[in-house]
């Protein structure tokens, strides 16, 4: 006999059933008051353990189990490049929500990006609904990356974007023509970043074995470190696109790339230089 059955034989007959029960209940009641108090204590524990680390990307990520961290090393160059905005009322995009198409999975980043920027705004985009992620100061959009009707939507509706992460399908095709339809809508000295670029060498997942294949992704990015020096061109007939003009940095790491907006127009002095080739007139 348990000492729970010894209790209810020998106490039951002598203060009878009905105080029993009402005691039964008084006990019920202090067991959830108990449970109610250890759940707060839990969460303020909680608090003050993502307080301590909120400052520290590589420590959230492993938190709240995002691949920035562990299967990938993003979060050390997050840090680096993101670090100046930890404070700002800012936004963010992410293309691809994370849990693929598994029913309550995913979010795991933009959870990060919540408790990174305490004052930011955190959008997700992904093909499958994952609006159960959704919480103050996350939002979540279903849709197709390369819907240029609903990329603008989203822009309209929450940005302009301080920052635009594309961790989508990871696609060559999609990944330029996110870029193509973002870029010019992202903030003045936005940054955009490209996850997962290895896939660019992969045939199976919509890139190329062949290093120079113009095609891929990562060609795509390459070329846009030669717009950086436009203004250094001396085939006068070249006339710079949007991305030489907006484009004044480009971060390449592994697997990751941060390209960053601004004015590029710093000035040449060829002319001066190549005397020959330009003499005066």
């Amino acid at each position: 006999m348990t000492f729970n059955s010894q209790v209810r034989t020998i106490v039951r007959p002598i203060i009878g059933q009905r105080a029993w029960t009402q005691v039964r209940a008084g006990g019920r009641r202090v067991r959830r008051f108990q449970a109610e108090q250890a759940q707060v204590r839990e969460q303020r524990t909680s608090a003050r353990e993502l307080s301590a680390i909120s400052g520290d990307l590589t420590k959230l990520a492993a938190h709240f189990g995002t691949d920035k961290w562990g299967a990938h090393r993003y979060a050390q160059h997050y840090q680096t490049h993101l670090q100046h905005l930890r404070d700002r009322p800012m936004s963010i995009l992410e293309i691809g929500i994370g849990g693929y198409s598994r029913a309550g999975q995913g979010g795991a980043s933009l959870r990060m990006w919540k408790h990174f920027f305490p004052a930011g705004r955190v959008v997700g985009l992904d093909l499958q609904d994952k609006s159960f992620v959704e919480e103050d100061r996350i939002r979540a959009y279903q849709g197709d990356q390369t819907d240029p009707e609903l990329l603008r939507r989203i822009v309209a509706e929450c940005g302009p974007f301080d920052v635009i992460i594309d961790d989508g399908s990871h696609q060559s095709a999609h990944i330029i023509a996110s870029f193509g339809i973002l870029f010019p809508l992202l903030k003045g000295d936005g940054l955009y970043v490209v996850e997962d670029t290895q896939t660019s060498y992969w045939p199976e997942r919509g890139g190329s074995a062949d290093l120079k294949d113009e095609s891929t992704s990562m060609a795509f990015l390459r070329r846009m470190t030669d717009g950086l020096n436009y203004e250094e061109f001396v085939d006068e007939t070249y006339r710079p696109t949007y991305n030489d003009t907006h484009i004044t940095g480009l971060h390449f790491y592994h697997n990751l790339v941060f390209i960053q907006k601004g004015v590029n127009a710093e000035g040449t002095r060829k002319k001066a230089i190549l005397k020959k080739r330009y003499p005066p007139r």
